[in-house]
C-alpha cells in the first residue's frame, strides 16, 4: 500500500515540505519545461521551485505545444537558461534588454533528457542563451553530477533571480529544499551517505556554465 501523499508538494504527508515553501514575487517569469522522467523523481526541486515562486508555471512534456504562445508573449523578452557558446551572464542580458523583465526558460532533467527536450522544441533552440555569472557551491549532496558544477533546477534558478533582482532576496527558495535532502541523508543513515556521497560532495566547484539538474 503506498503511503499518502500531499497533494500540493506531493511528498508523504508525513515529510510533507508546504510548510517551508514561500510564494516570492519576481519581476522576472519563470517558464520551467520538466522531462516527464523527473516528475516521478524523488528529488524533484523543479516543483519546489515553481510552489516558491508566484511568477512561474511548471510544464511537464516532451513535446510542449503551448511554447509560441508563451514565447511570443510580448510582456516578456525569453531567455534560456542552458550553456552554450553564444550564452551570456543572466544579468548582462537583462541590462542588455532593459524595456522588457525577462521570461527565464529552464529545462528540467538530467543532461541527456534537457538537450532531448530541445532538440524536440526547435523554438527553444532558437532563444538566447544565459548562464550565470557566479556561482555557488551546490547543496545537493546526493547528486554524482556529470560535470563539475552543475546544480539543480531549484538552485539555477534561485542564483539567476538572485543576480537579477538582488543577492538574499530569494534565500527562502531553498529551505524545503535543503530539508529534503537532510531528509533523504538521514533515511540512508549518516555511514552510508559517507561511503557514497560525502567525496563527491567535497569536490570543487568552477565551470559557470550551469546546466540543468542531474539525477
Amino acid at each position: 500500500m503506498s503511503r499518502a501523499q500531499c497533494s500540493r508538494c506531493e511528498r508523504p504527508l508525513s515529510h510533507c515540505l508546504c510548510a517551508l515553501i514561500p510564494r516570492l514575487p519576481s519581476r522576472t517569469r519563470v517558464l520551467i519545461l520538466q522531462h516527464p522522467q523527473e516528475a516521478r523523481h524523488a528529488l524533484n526541486t523543479a516543483r519546489l521551485a515553481a510552489l516558491g515562486l508566484t511568477n512561474s508555471q511548471l510544464l511537464c512534456a516532451e513535446r510542449f505545444d503551448e511554447l509560441a504562445d508563451l514565447l511570443g508573449d510580448p510582456h516578456w523578452h525569453s531567455c534560456l537558461l542552458f550553456p552554450g557558446e553564444q550564452a551570456v551572464p543572466v544579468a548582462r542580458f537583462a541590462t542588455d534588454h532593459p524595456g522588457q523583465p525577462l521570461q527565464l526558460v529552464v529545462p528540467d532533467g538530467t543532461w541527456r533528457k534537457a538537450q532531448k527536450l530541445l532538440y524536440l522544441n526547435p523554438l527553444l533552440l532558437a532563444l538566447p542563451r544565459v548562464t550565470l555569472a557566479t556561482l555557488s557551491p551546490s547543496r545537493y549532496r546526493l547528486r554524482k553530477a556529470a560535470m563539475p558544477g552543475a546544480l539543480s533546477t531549484i538552485e539555477a534558478i534561485t542564483q539567476a533571480l538572485e543576480e537579477l533582482e538582488g543577492a538574499g532576496r530569494f534565500r527562502q527558495l531553498l529551505q524545503p529544499f535543503e530539508a529534503l535532502i537532510e531528509g533523504q541523508i538521514a533515511a540512508m543513515g549518516t555511514e552510508t551517505y559517507r561511503n557514497n556521497h560525502a567525496q563527491a560532495a567535497d569536490e570543487p566547484l568552477s565551470v559557470r556554465a550551469v546546466p540543468p539538474s542531474e539525477p
